[in-house]
């Protein structure tokens, strides 16, 4: 059994899918290959990427360093385990052309192709524990965020995932997303809103700043500083009102003095106050700005309102590095048409948005200028071209 799942590229979208808010979003052209095949020896996983080979076991710990591939393999066999049962004995080989801790979400794409390979190994799709809770791809989407954040989904039990409190933005893009478009989808629970072609002459260029957006150590504690940081929002409102909102866009969409109630009941922590204008101004202002424009056909629309995305992100949300920060401004002065940093934060990417004819020679020129202001990332910053694709498929 073989798959391909793709990264994502977040257009738009930092930090809101947890929170109920919007994310514009694409599926891009590169991703995990992963095949699966019979073992008589449990289960075996290898990367392409890696010499060797490791031993996994649902529910017995591997033993293997934070951040390291396996966990992500053993958290999908751990839940796919607890909500299903005994699995069959697997190899599983897995091949990428992710640039890893990019921010192009290579660990999420891993944890899809692991759990939908897996699936098809055992069968998965036609138990009554699965078609009773997952009837298309938007819920699987979501079931697979919870194999990453260990919530429950439905009458499928949560189990510890691998620790990062996210929502199910990246799985949606690569299980939901569609070729030459960028779409718009809301979240908590998910709903796909409108699509809007890309032109067929721009494309992205992603710069990898070189700065490794792992989620582990510190980088880890502030990523769910910023979830746990949503909660408190929501919990404060719920305690202030009596309501029973799950989810910070809930509580906004329900009365329309609601924004300033939130404002008032966060205004005694400076740290809920940001967090809820960081998430108002990228889900409720830049995002319906940004799809507007692009329906349009306004780029310098679109241009000004991935600027204010990102600008919100550096100072307000507080995710960004001196690095993606420069590679922003520079991919503006170089002539990019857009151009904002992506993903979790705290490292990673920035994409620009530019002609395809000059999208290489563009690459070249950022990469450059960065370089000459940061040579100390010369080995691991690279530039990716890629034109929204497809989402995961069997092979």
């Amino acid at each position: 059994m073989k798959w391909f799942v793709p990264g994502r590229l977040e257009v738009l979208g930092k930090h809101t899918d947890y929170m109920g808010g919007r994310s514009l979003l694409a599926a891009v052209d590169r991703g995990i290959t992963i095949e699966v095949t019979d073992s008589d020896a449990g289960f075996v996983a290898s990367t392409t990427a890696l010499p060797g080979e490791i031993r996994l076991e649902p529910g017995t710990d591997p033993g293997l360093p934070g951040g390291h591939w396996g966990n992500y393999v053993q958290a999908v066999l751990d839940r796919l385990a607890s909500n299903f049962g005994d699995l069959r004995s697997a190899r599983i080989v897995i091949d990428s052309d992710l640039p890893l801790a990019s921010g192009m979400s290579s660990s999420s794409a891993l944890v899809v192709a692991v759990a939908l390979a897996l699936a098809d190994h055992n069968g998965l799709r036609e138990r009554e524990e699965w078609t009773s809770n997952i009837s298309d791809d938007v819920d699987l989407a979501g079931y697979m965020a919870t194999m990453e954040n260990g919530l429950t989904f439905g009458t499928l039990e949560g189990l510890k995932g691998v620790g990062t409190f996210g929502g199910s933005e990246d799985h949606t893009a690569m299980l939901c997303c569609h070729p030459g478009k960028l779409t718009e989808f809301t979240f908590c629970p998910i709903v796909e809103g409108e699509s809007v072609d890309l032109p067929e002459d721009l494309t992205f260029v992603v710069a990898v700043s070189g700065v490794l957006a792992e989620k582990t150590g510190a980088a880890l504690e502030h990523y769910n500083s910023l979830s746990a940081n949503a909660r408190e929002i929501v919990e404060a409102w719920n305690d202030a009102t009596g309501s029973e909102d799950a989810v910070v866009a809930d509580a906004l969409a329900s009365d329309e003095d609601a924004l300033e109630g939130l404002r008032a009941v966060t205004a005694h922590d400076p740290s809920l106050s940001r967090r809820l204008s960081a998430f108002v101004t990228e889900s409720e202002v830049v995002i319906p700005r940004a799809v507007a424009a692009l329906r349009a056909g306004d780029l310098a629309a679109f241009g000004a309102a991935a600027d204010e995305s990102h600008r919100n992100a550096a100072d307000v949300l507080g995710n960004q590095v001196p690095e993606t920060n420069r590679l922003q401004a520079l991919a503006r002065e170089l002539g990019a048409i857009a151009s904002a940093g992506f993903g979790a934060g705290f490292g990673g990417s920035v994409w620009a948005l530019v002609p395809v004819a000059d999208a290489q020679a563009f690459g070249d020129r950022w990469l450059t200028a960065y370089l000459a202001e940061f040579p100390e990332v010369a080995q691991t910053a690279s530039i990716v071209v890629t034109r929204p694709g497809g989402p995961a498929r069997r092979l």
